[in-house]
C-alpha cells in the first residue's frame, strides 16, 4: 500500500472499520487519523452492530469477506438500522455477484478493491462525507422551510383573524359613526324647525308658514335636480327666512309690503343682511346664509340688498323669493287682500322673467299643477288610529303653530299616548299626517 496522504476532510466525523483481518484495520486506523478522521475498528459485523448501537457514526467501511456475517448482510443491516450512515463496501476479490447483493442490499455509496490506493480511498471518503452533509444540510433547510411555512401559515391565520376582527370593530365603530352623525343631523333640523316656530310666534305669520315655504321650495330644488346639500341650505334657509325680522316694531311686522314707505321700506329691505350676518358665524348655516342674503334680488336686478340680476343670484335665494311670495300673498303680507293660491300662482306665472327666474317658475308649475309630492304628504290618521311603527310624513304642529314632533319620526306606544293626551287638554284635532307602505300584490 503507499503511503498515506494527509488530507482533512470533516475533523468531526466518525468512521468505523470493519474488517476480519487486524492488519487491514490497523491500516486504515493509520491512515484515516491521519486524516483527521476519528476511527472506530471491529472485526466483525456482529462487533460492528455492537459499536453503532453506542456510537453516532458518519461512515461505515466493511470488508465484504467475513465469517458469520458477510460485508452485503452487515451492510444491509447497517441501513435498515441506521439509514443515515454513509456505507462503503471493501473487497478483495472480483465477485461481480456480491458487490450487486451489496449495492442492493445495503446501497452502499462506493466499493473499494483490495489492494487500495490511499489518495484515492481518502478522496472517495472525503467526498462522501462531503456528500452527506450536504443532504444533512439539506434535510436541514427542508424541515426548517416546512417549520417555518407551518409558522407562516399560522401567523396568516392569526392575521387574518385579526383582520377580520379589527373589520368587524371598524365596520361597527363606522355604522355607530354614521347613526350617530344621522342623529346629529335629525336633530340639527329640528332645532332649525323649533326656532322657526318661535320666530313665526314673534313675526305674526299664520301658524307652519314657514314650513309651508320650507317644503315648496325643496320641491323645486328637487324638480331643478339640485344636489342634496344645496337642497337642504335651501331648506333651512326657507325655516328660517324671517329671522332678520326679529327685531322689527309690531307695527312693521303686521303691514303688508305695498303698504311700506320711506324709513319703514328701507328697514324691511335690511332684514336678508341681518339674517345672512345672524347666520354666518355657523359654518355649517353659511350656505343657507347666502341664501337668505337674496332673497328679495330679482331677476332683472331691481332687487335689493345688491341689485345682482340673473344667474349672479344664487340659486337658492331664487328658489326662496317664489316660495315665500308664493305663501305671503295668500297670507296678506304683499298686497293688503289675502290672495287665493290660484290667485297667487297666475302672479308669480306672469313676473317670469322679471321677478322669478323663468326656470324656477316652470319647476314651480310643474308641482303645483302636476301634484308633485303627493306620495309624500302621506295619508291623514286621527290619533286614535296610529300604531306603534307609523312614520310621521308630516310635522306634527299644533294650532298655534307650535312643532310638536318632526317630519320622519318613529311614533312608538308611549309618543302616541303623548299626542291623545295632548289633544284631549287642548280639545282640538291635531292633523296627523303618516306614510303607510305600499302593499306588494
Amino acid at each position: 500500500m503507499s503511503a498515506a496522504i494527509g488530507v482533512s476532510a470533516h475533523p468531526v466525523a466518525t468512521l468505523l472499520c470493519v474488517d476480519d483481518e487486524p492488519n487491514i484495520l490497523s491500516a486504515l486506523r493509520r491512515l484515516f487519523r491521519a486524516s483527521g478522521y476519528r476511527v472506530l475498528t471491529a472485526e466483525s459485523g456482529a462487533l460492528g452492530l455492537e459499536i453503532l448501537e453506542r456510537e453516532p457514526v458518519d461512515l461505515v467501511i466493511s470488508d465484504m469477506r467475513m465469517p458469520h456475517m458477510d460485508g452485503a448482510r452487515f451492510l444491509a443491516r447497517v441501513r435498515e438500522r441506521w439509514p443515515g450512515t454513509l456505507r462503503m463496501l471493501l473487497t478483495g476479490y472480483s465477485d461481480i455477484g456480491s458487490i450487486q447483493d451489496a449495492i442492493n442490499c445495503g446501497e452502499i455509496y462506493r466499493y473499494i478493491t483490495k489492494p487500495w490506493e490511499d489518495h484515492d480511498i481518502v478522496l472517495l471518503v472525503r467526498h462522501g462525507l462531503e456528500r452527506r452533509q450536504l443532504e444533512l444540510e439539506k434535510a436541514r433547510l427542508e424541515a426548517l422551510t416546512v417549520r417555518q411555512n407551518e409558522e407562516l401559515k399560522a401567523l396568516n391565520q392569526s392575521l387574518e383573524a385579526k383582520v377580520e376582527a379589527r373589520t368587524r370593530q371598524l365596520k361597527t365603530e363606522h355604522e355607530a359613526t354614521v347613526a350617530a352623525n344621522s342623529k346629529l343631523k335629525q336633530n340639527f333640523v329640528t332645532t332649525i324647525k323649533i326656532l322657526s316656530s318661535m320666530i313665526e310666534l314673534r313675526a305674526h305669520n299664520r301658524p307652519g308658514h314657514a314650513r309651508l315655504v320650507a317644503d315648496l321650495a325643496r320641491q323645486i330644488a328637487i324638480n331643478l335636480a339640485l344636489d342634496a346639500r344645496e337642497t337642504q341650505d335651501i331648506f333651512i334657509a326657507a325655516l328660517l327666512h324671517d329671522i332678520g325680522k326679529i327685531g322689527f316694531p309690531d307695527t312693521l311686522l303686521g303691514a303688508p309690503l305695498t303698504q311700506l314707505h320711506g324709513e319703514a321700506l328701507g328697514q324691511f329691505r335690511k332684514h336678508p343682511v341681518r339674517a345672512a350676518e345672524l347666520l354666518m358665524p355657523l359654518e355649517e348655516l353659511r350656505g343657507s346664509a347666502a341664501i337668505l342674503r337674496g332673497q328679495l334680488e330679482r331677476f332683472d336686478g331691481t332687487g335689493f340688498p345688491d341689485g345682482v340680476a340673473g344667474l349672479a343670484i344664487p340659486v337658492g335665494a331664487r328658489i326662496l323669493a317664489l316660495a315665500a311670495d308664493y305663501y305671503n300673498l295668500q297670507q296678506g303680507a304683499m298686497v293688503q287682500r289675502h290672495v287665493s293660491a290660484e290667485g297667487a300662482k297666475s302672479l308669480i306665472i306672469g313676473a317670469s322673467g322679471t321677478r322669478y327666474d323663468p326656470h324656477v317658475v316652470v319647476a314651480f308649475r310643474q308641482i303645483v299643477e302636476g301634484g308633485s309630492g303627493a306620495d309624500a304628504a302621506g295619508v291623514e290618521l286621527l290619533s286614535g288610529e296610529l300604531v306603534p311603527g307609523m312614520v310621521l310624513a308630516r310635522d306634527l304642529v299644533s294650532r298655534d303653530g307650535l312643532m310638536l314632533l318632526s317630519v320622519d319620526h318613529v311614533l312608538d306606544a308611549r309618543m302616541i299616548q303623548q299626542v291623545q293626551d295632548f289633544e284631549t287638554k287642548s280639545g282640538r284635532r291635531l292633523a296627523i299626517h303618516v306614510r303607510v307602505p305600499r302593499k306588494t300584490p
